[in-house]
């Protein structure tokens, strides 16, 4: 699949949410941005700053009128305990089967102390209520990410 960017269409998906509910993408159109970021691993340091900056600036996000969706391979149990632990009140989404990832370009090689292997390269899309990506931030570092997240959309 070729690479997305920004003003293409956001690819179409369905996740069960950690809520036990099924979530899909077009559940939002029209409606608000949503801010979908793209996490390794439930509970670890990057993927926990990462949340709970979110979580700490989540009404001025919501007052731009946009979501956040977290989506990792993880599954619905894992994201319950998460959220339990950090009090996150936003959804995560599970992609166990990594549909969600592939279709957004974001599963791939990655390397850590010399050993490569297959994960999530974070990765946050911004998609607008007409459905199309409007921001793409890549290698994302998760200590300031959310201040960037909030100054795009109040731009």
């Amino acid at each position: 699949m070729a690479k997305l960017k920004e003003g293409d269409r956001a690819p179409l998906f369905e996740a069960l949410a950690s809520n036990g509910k099924t979530v899909q993408l077009s559940d939002f159109k029209g409606k608000k941005s949503v801010v979908l970021y793209f996490y390794p691993k439930d509970d670890t340091p990057g993927c926990t700053k990462e949340a709970c900056g979110f979580r700490d600036r989540i009404s001025e996000i919501e007052n731009q009128e946009a979501i956040v969706l977290g989506v990792s391979p993880d599954g619905v149990t894992s994201h319950e305990k998460f959220i339990q632990k950090f009090n996150l009140p936003f959804l995560l989404l599970a992609d166990e089967d990594k549909k969600i990832c592939n279709s957004y370009g974001v599963w791939g090689k990655k390397s850590m102390y010399g050993k490569e292997y297959m994960g999530v390269n974070r990765t946050t899309f911004i998609i607008g209520k007409d459905g199309k990506i409007s921001k793409i931030f890549e290698n994302v570092k998760p200590d300031q990410h959310n201040e960037e997240v909030l100054s795009f959309l109040s731009s």
